[in-house]
């Protein structure tokens, strides 16, 4: 049974995942080391403590709590601790607790948003270019047409002189 409990602690202190576990009142009763890395603090500081404080929204939790159903998939962002992830939670109704595992998406949801990002400029230096284009040509039509007037009427003119001679 020892080396059970020795394997457990090493998974839930070497899990990259953040695990979080509140009580019926919504209080943090467990949270493993990757969580603590994540909201940047320790588990001294975290115990005991309402979990709306450090979260916010805990209604994933209650709903778990009440409904006794896990809540898969809610992807979140913590601008506080410049953290976005993707939740599973599920509830543990013999001790009445809910439990959280919190998979850190916050690399690929800022490369994402720096990749949305640059598509926006690339977006709109094309819309620009495209712009600046349409000035210049319409400019060269109006150019062009002046010059294609000014030609027929001095043309005409030396027609009109050329008939003159003529008669």
């Amino acid at each position: 049974m020892e080396t059970n409990t020795t394997l457990w602690k090493q998974l839930w202190d070497h899990d990259p995942n953040g695990l979080l576990v509140l009580d019926e009142q919504l209080h943090i009763i467990i949270v493993n080391p990757a969580l603590c890395r994540m909201l940047q603090t320790t588990a001294e500081a975290l115990i005991g403590r309402p979990a709306a404080e450090l979260l916010g929204e805990v209604e994933e939790f209650r709903q778990a709590l009440v409904t006794g159903h896990k809540v898969v998939g809610v992807e979140r962002e913590y601008p506080r601790y410049d953290l976005y992830v993707r939740t599973l939670i599920f509830p543990i109704p013999a001790e009445k607790i809910a439990a959280g595992i919190f998979v850190d998406l916050t690399v690929e949801w800022k490369q994402e948003r720096e990749l949305h990002r640059l598509k926006q400029e690339a977006v709109q230096e094309v819309r620009q270019v495209v712009d600046k284009q349409m000035r210049v040509a319409q400019e060269i039509a109006g150019l062009l047409g002046e010059t294609t007037a000014e030609t027929k009427v001095s043309l005409l003119r030396l027609l009109e002189m050329l008939g003159k001679e003529k008669g």
